[in-house]
């Protein structure tokens, strides 16, 4: 079946989204479970790569909505890593604080870096993933890309501090 190809990718969107080896798993297993049962459902001549990224993405969006339900739950792991202190070494640290800068923007924006960025769709795939304009796509990407950039540059500016409207100001 042509879904096998797909697994690869899907994977690391899961991974990207969850942060979670064994949670995205299971967001992956979930996304081919439902691929595979209502293959029916997909129209011969579509993007099935598109088609399987919105089940994926539908499925996370619904296992968010329930989480949010529930309570914050922290992992012992996610504890654990906040506890510990980081590598030295200089790419280890400016990998550190992308990934920070990273995980403070809006997951909005997060889903259309990865989307775009990592797993190289086009912008009227992640239209279509996303059940949204091109247009809005487009400005979306504008608008993650110049936050996270923002986000990095505070962080990297020594000596900052908040200004009224929250903003980091030298």
């Amino acid at each position: 079946m042509a879904i096998e190809e797909h697994i690869p990718a899907l994977r690391r969107y899961a991974r990207a989204l969850v942060r979670d080896g064994d949670w995205a798993d299971d967001l992956v297993q979930d996304c081919l479970e439902r691929g595979i049962s209502r293959f029916a459902q997909f129209q011969p001549g579509t993007n099935l790569r598109t088609w399987l990224f919105t089940i994926l993405h539908n499925l996370h969006c619904d296992t968010l909505r329930r989480q949010n339900r529930r309570g914050v739950h922290v992992p012992i792991d996610d504890w654990l890593d906040n506890v510990q202190t980081g590598a030295e070494q200089p790419r280890a640290m400016h990998l550190r604080d992308f990934r920070r800068a990273f995980r403070g923007l809006p997951e909005s924006d997060q889903q259309i870096l990865l989307l775009i960025g990592v797993e190289g769709f086009s912008y009227e795939e992640v239209a279509q993933v996303l059940n949204v304009a091109v247009g809005t796509v487009k400005s979306r990407l504008f608008r993650a890309r110049n936050r996270l950039k923002t986000r990095e540059s505070e962080m990297n500016t020594p000596n900052a501090t908040p200004n009224r409207e929250g903003a980091l100001a030298t």
